[in-house]
């Protein structure tokens, strides 16, 4: 156990957080998710939500100030209702940690999982909420 670090980040994030460098991306992703057949570094936090995850990763993780949404989401299918909350919820995380606003930005399914492809880690969360994943891209640590 480590002060100032939840104890909802597993050892194996942990270190993930630590490897990534600027511009590299991690997905945390719904239960739904076929992140197994996307990318093979996978880290499963099955009993947690994806809020519970964000709250305990942004105040360890720089987002990427040289991008204008370093936050994506996936938009919902055409004849599908986004769950308003599942946003709501994710911007009260990121209010929480973050000084300034961040967009968030909302792309295609299947342009989600093409870059889930090359994104460093998905983390499968248990969040079962439709469209509850997102994709966080790191930026530079401040000295």
């Amino acid at each position: 156990m480590l002060k100032g670090i939840s104890p909802l980040i597993s050892p194996e994030l942990l270190k993930i957080l630590a490897e990534m460098g600027h511009g590299d991306e991690i997905v945390l992703a719904d239960a739904h998710f076929p992140g197994h057949s996307l990318n093979k570094t996978i880290v499963r936090a099955d009993g947690l939500q994806v809020t519970q995850l964000l709250e305990g990763i942004l105040p360890l993780f720089q987002m990427d100030q040289y991008v204008e949404c370093p936050f994506i989401m996936m938009q919902a299918v055409a004849g599908d209702v986004l769950d308003e909350n599942v946003e709501k919820d994710y911007r009260k995380a990121i209010t929480q940690s973050m000084e300034e606003a961040i967009n968030i930005e909302r792309i295609e399914r299947f342009a989600f999982y093409e870059r889930t492809k090359t994104a460093y880690a998905i983390v499968m969360t248990g969040t079962t909420a439709k469209y509850g994943n997102v994709i966080l891209k790191k930026g530079v640590t401040p000295i």
